[in-house]
């Protein structure tokens, strides 16, 4: 059986990082940290942000209702409000629905 290698995940991800995988500004993030209660990075005495893995999870959610599905900020957060639950379920079957495909891809391209 061959030697799988697992993904290595961080525990804490900064600032830049963070801004990077979204392709966004820093300055978006910061806003959406205030607006959205869901949002809480740890930080640092000097004040540097550190986001967590459900942090990104819950950036990944806001992005995909602002972005994709349309939702005001307003409504945004109403939804996250009323269907935090159901939002992150969703998510993670959207999530493993992609690593799937990416998966199967990469089969394809082997044959």
């Amino acid at each position: 059986m061959p030697y799988k290698e697992r993904e290595i995940s961080k525990m804490y991800y900064t600032m830049g990082e963070v801004a990077i995988l979204f392709d966004v500004n820093q300055s978006l993030i910061r806003f959406y940290e205030k607006e959205f209660d869901v949002l809480q990075p740890k930080k640092n005495k000097k004040g540097n942000r550190y986001f967590t893995p459900e942090d990104i999870d819950n950036l990944k959610i806001i992005f995909h209702l602002i972005r994709d599905k349309g939702y005001t900020l307003n409504g945004a957060k109403e939804y996250l409000k009323s269907n935090m639950s159901e939002s992150m379920d969703n998510y993670k079957v959207i999530s493993s629905l992609e690593n799937l495909k990416k998966f199967l891809i990469e089969v394809r391209d082997q044959l």
